[in-house]
């Protein structure tokens, strides 16, 4: 059973309203779920906007942020718990630990960091965890796309690809991570070795 989630997100708001509206939506669930919200700490963009959201609803919201990036005053201070750590290596290897699973919202660099070492973590068979990115109003289209064509060009095993739960709708992307089969790793780890 899923009791927290860690969601990647940008410091930013982006430009459609749409990556708000699903990240408030994305909130909801969590709170319905009562699962506990995983996340970067920050007080700024999408990760402020669900961070406040979940925090409205009576909902738990674990925070986990670098030293310096406090001392920037972007750390929100009005979380369930806020974890302050050294670096952002120790940052994303905290979260990952308190987190059963894990969404990719709209984000940049940032976020793709987050979520490509998790994956690779998953490829590895370091942990069975749900990895799930919501495509808002197609945000993601691109890059699924190149995973795809990773694929095609045998950098990457369909079974690794199929790693990646996906949908543009909140509701059905949490139902998917619910009903996640943990992955063969040994199997998929001897595939994407060869």
């Amino acid at each position: 059973m899923v009791k927290s989630i860690c969601v990647f997100c940008g410091s930013n708001a982006g430009v459609l309203p749409a990556y708000k509206e699903q990240a408030l939506e994305v909130a909801t669930q969590l709170v319905q779920h009562n699962i506990t919200l995983v996340y970067g700490g920050g007080n700024v963009g999408i990760m402020g906007l669900i961070a406040d959201a979940v925090l409205e609803q009576k909902g738990k919201v674990v925070g986990v942020i670098p030293q310096f990036l406090m001392q920037k005053e972007v750390g929100h201070k009005e979380l369930t718990e806020l974890i302050i750590v050294q670096t952002m290596h120790e940052r994303k290897q905290t979260m990952a630990q308190l987190a059963d699973a894990f969404i990719a919202l709209p984000g940049g660099i940032g976020t793709l960091e987050e979520l490509f070492e998790v994956y690779t973590w998953a490829q590895l068979g370091l942990h069975t965890k749900p990895i799930a990115v919501l495509n808002s109003a197609g945000y993601y289209n691109q890059l699924l796309a190149f995973l795809d064509h990773a694929v095609e060009q045998k950098f990457l095993s369909l079974a690794n690809r199929q790693m990646i739960l996906t949908d543009a709708d909140v509701q059905i992307l949490f139902t998917k991570i619910d009903n996640y089969n943990p992955p063969d790793t040994e199997k998929w780890l001897d595939y994407a070795l060869t």
